[in-house]
């Protein structure tokens, strides 16, 4: 069955093939002790149901462009996720975007002309395959209790997705979204690194909001999303230090030299 093409495809996905019950009757799904996929990527794509658990651990922006999607930033700098060892392990206390739970299924199109989605997954993945052991996708030829789950929760993240967008086009709408930098000043340099290339909340304009649009944002339940995004912005320091103590930090450059920057870039 023809797969999709890899370049039109999201983070994480090598390859997309529909889940079949003829040719993938015998599959089963098995734990994983590790994602490696995630050691490298150090934003991931966060829906807004996600926004006040998340903040607790990470700082949650926004992509830059003009499309931009909120995500959490596992790290600050490109290629660096610091919640997971070399081997994709998670280090210590951690939120799990749903994002990185629904890998590898997902839900797609099939067919440009049609809305209909159909539960797809990466044949590349080391969790799904024609094991001996493990959980079998599918049962006297129907959808397995385990299947039928993960199509209920594509399904459920499809809808979060969705409502995140409108969240989005809400806060443009209302011009409350600017372009963000963070410095951080530390004994090692004397000028700070400052981190580019991602989108947050003015928060001038929300204070300057009318009180008929702030009444709209707290009723409709904006308003404490785009809280819990402000309140994470205060560990852009820990992921920082997290990453000096790992050894994956930016290098000082000489106080002659230009000043040390590094971007934090969108997914």
């Amino acid at each position: 069955m023809a797969s999709a093409p890899a370049n039109n495809l999201p983070i994480f996905y090598n390859d997309l093939l529909p889940l079949s019950s003829v040719d993938h009757v015998d599959y089963r799904t098995r734990q994983v002790e590790s994602a490696p996929f995630l050691t490298t990527q150090h934003a991931i794509p966060l829906t807004i149901d996600e926004f006040v658990p998340a903040q607790r651990f990470a700082p949650i922006i926004f992509s830059a462009g003009g499309d931009p999607v909120p995500l959490l930033l596992m790290g600050l700098n490109e290629g660096v996720n610091t919640f997971v060892d070399d081997e994709g392990k998670l280090r210590g206390p951690a939120y799990v975007p749903a994002y990185v739970r629904r890998y590898p299924w997902m839900l797609a199109k099939l067919r440009p002309d049609s809305e209909d989605l159909s539960l797809c997954f990466d044949p590349t993945s080391p969790a799904i395959g024609a094991f001996d052991d493990g959980q079998p996708l599918f049962e006297d030829g129907k959808p397995s209790e385990l299947t039928q789950g993960v199509m209920k929760f594509c399904e459920d993240f499809e809808q979060a997705a969705a409502r995140t967008g409108q969240f989005v086009r809400d806060l443009q709408d209302m011009d409350l979204l600017m372009d963000g930098e963070v410095a951080i000043q530390t004994p090692v340099a004397e000028q700070p690194f400052v981190y580019r290339g991602f989108r947050m909340i003015n928060e001038e304009k929300l204070r300057d909001l009318r009180g008929d649009q702030l009444r709209k944002i707290n009723q409709n339940g904006m308003l404490p999303l785009i809280h819990a995004h402000l309140f994470s912005l205060q560990l852009m320091r820990d992921i920082f230090e997290a990453q000096v103590g790992q050894g994956k930090g930016p290098i000082a450059l000489p106080a002659a030299a230009a000043e040390p920057a590094s971007e934090v870039a969108g997914a």
